[in-house]
């Protein structure tokens, strides 16, 4: 019986992190593109 509440936390646990990783990864890239953006548009002011 334990075992079966440990596992039940134990994925919950890794259910939240994945959610909690997914969204930093999710922000990470819309930074890069907002920076890849930015840099294009400044880019092609100054030519």
């Amino acid at each position: 019986m334990f075992f079966g509440i440990m596992n039940e936390t134990v994925l919950e646990a890794l259910d939240i992190m994945a959610k909690g990783m997914l969204g930093i990864f999710v922000v990470i890239v819309v930074i890069a593109l907002l920076v890849y953006l930015l840099t294009k548009v400044s880019s092609g002011k100054k030519s």
